[in-house]
């Protein structure tokens, strides 16, 4: 379970909570314009967009969790196990599998327009990576400052919706979300009006907010999130507005023992942040509060070779005396 936004001040931020009760030793992983993007049943990429996100990388191929190419676009993964239907290969459309979504979107896509066009002619093949990494059932989350969407593979086929919020998560499907979201339109950051006849006075700062969800539950999250994001203010600064994203995601992130699995305790296990427009990637684990930086043109963007970081997970404190 995760938590997707978008967020613009001065520049464009995009990043996401990674919820899971285990890792798989994602890295900070690189695509230089050079390195060639295999694809099952199209033509490989030989040039295309430089990327810099998260990612699996497995037989030297990057299975992105999220990513922002170098012209300022973005895209997520999240996971969506009830509603995610894939079908086999069809006949005259672009056949792209849900593994090579995102470095096709980012590889080809400059903007969010050029994304939405992509996707009119392409269909999302049921192609498994390997057998021991068979499909992930997701939906995703496409973004630059001009907005975001939404695009669901379903059994109906596959839904692309506009996405005003800036904030996706994981079931039940994006329409419902936003149907959901409703129930919570009165809440107000400010003091709420007595609608009595007689007199009632506050007992407390933030009763606007009475009835904002605290559960970690994606319909939840997604209010959460939605509302935090909407009413945040902060700084122009690069670190005024990386801090106040990590804020609003720290609102719906989740801590060990919360929710617990046969796996395990799920738990946020990395928190990220790019600014999209400078290709600068930032994030925070889940054993490590302290925000770390890759800077994606500090690596060289011509290169045919991917450029992995792993995390840096020990916990960081500061002796101040």
């Amino acid at each position: 379970m995760c938590t997707a936004l978008a967020f613009s001040k001065k520049d464009f931020y995009f990043g996401r909570t990674f919820d899971l009760e285990f890792s798989y030793h994602e890295t900070v992983t690189v695509t230089p314009r050079n390195f060639p993007l295999p694809f099952r049943m199209l033509p490989p990429m030989k040039r295309h967009h430089a990327i810099i996100g998260m990612a699996f990388v497995q037989e030297g191929y990057p299975l992105y969790y999220e990513a922002v190419n170098e012209k300022g676009l973005g895209m997520a993964g999240l996971n969506f196990p009830v509603s995610a239907k894939y079908f086999p290969p069809a006949d005259g459309m672009e056949n792209v599998t849900p593994f090579e979504f995102i470095p096709y979107i980012l590889g080809s896509c400059a903007s969010l327009s050029e994304a939405r066009e992509k996707i009119e002619g392409m269909h999302l093949a049921a192609i498994s990576f390997s057998e021991k990494l068979p499909l992930s059932p997701l939906h995703w989350m496409i973004a630059d400052r001009s907005g975001a969407i939404v695009v669901e593979p379903t059994a109906d086929g596959l839904k692309v919706y506009d996405d005003p919020a800036g904030v996706m998560t994981n079931e039940p499907p994006f329409d419902c979300m936003m149907t959901h979201l409703a129930n919570y339109m009165s809440l107000s950051p400010a003091p709420p009006q007595n609608n009595f006849s007689f007199p009632i006075a506050a007992y407390s700062r933030g009763m606007g907010g009475m009835g904002l969800p605290g559960d970690l539950s994606s319909a939840s999250r997604f209010v959460k999130a939605a509302f935090v994001r909407e009413h945040s203010r902060c700084g122009e600064s690069e670190n005024e507005a990386v801090g106040q994203f990590f804020h609003i995601l720290g609102a719906v992130e989740q801590q060990r023992g919360c929710v617990r699995l046969d796996g395990g305790d799920e738990i946020t296990v990395y928190t990220s942040c790019c600014n999209a427009d400078k290709g600068v990637y930032y994030y925070t684990t889940y054993s490590n509060r302290r925000i770390n930086r890759v800077d994606m043109h500090k690596t060289d963007l011509e290169s045919g070779e991917l450029v992995s970081y792993p995390l840096r997970s020990e916990e960081d404190i500061f002796d101040q005396n």
